[in-house]
This record gives structure tokens, C-alpha cells and sequence, in this order.
């Protein structure tokens, strides 16, 4: 008997915005990593895995050599691809 664990999704508190200089990234976001973290190297790709907190914006990410690193923001990954161009379209608006 194998078990597959059915994928969950929270939706942000409703007052959790971003702060000045603080990503808003959403899960399933694509990023990647601006300094070296235990065991992914600098420049490395991942995809958000769970957006977390109400006054400090943090991510869990899986890295493409399958390395899950939780409590990451903007001092550690950048957005990157289609997560990029949304967020850069949505500063462009306000």
C-alpha cells in the first residue's frame, strides 16, 4: 500500500501584504536563489512550495536538485520567468 498525499493550498491572511522591498509571491511561483543556502548553490531554480507569514513574507521552495529550504524572502531568491513579468506588470499599476 503506497500513500500519495493529496496537495494543499492555503489562502494568505487577508491583511498579509507585502512591506516595502518584500516579494509577493504566491505558491507555485517560480524563483531563484541570490546566495548559496545549505546545499543549493547560487542561481539555482525552484518553485514555491508554501507562502507563509502575516508581518514577515516567507516561502518554503523546492530547488530543482530536490532540496526543500523554508523561511526564505528577497534576501535569498528573486522571481524569475512568468512570475517576474507578473509581478513587474502589477509595480507598473500601483
Amino acid at each position: 500500500m503506497s500513500f500519495t498525499p493529496s496537495p494543499q493550498s492555503w489562502k494568505p491572511h487577508s491583511l498579509a501584504n507585502p512591506h516595502a522591498n518584500q516579494i509577493d509571491l504566491s505558491m507555485g511561483d517560480t524563483v531563484r536563489s541570490t546566495v548559496e543556502l545549505n546545499g543549493v548553490t547560487s542561481g539555482s531554480n525552484g518553485k514555491v512550495i508554501l507562502a507563509n507569514g502575516f508581518n514577515w513574507l516567507r516561502y518554503r521552495v523546492r530547488f530543482e536538485n530536490g532540496i526543500e529550504i523554508g523561511d526564505l524572502d528577497q534576501r535569498h531568491i528573486e522571481p524569475i520567468g512568468k512570475t517576474a513579468r507578473r509581478l513587474a506588470k502589477a509595480a507598473k499599476r500601483a
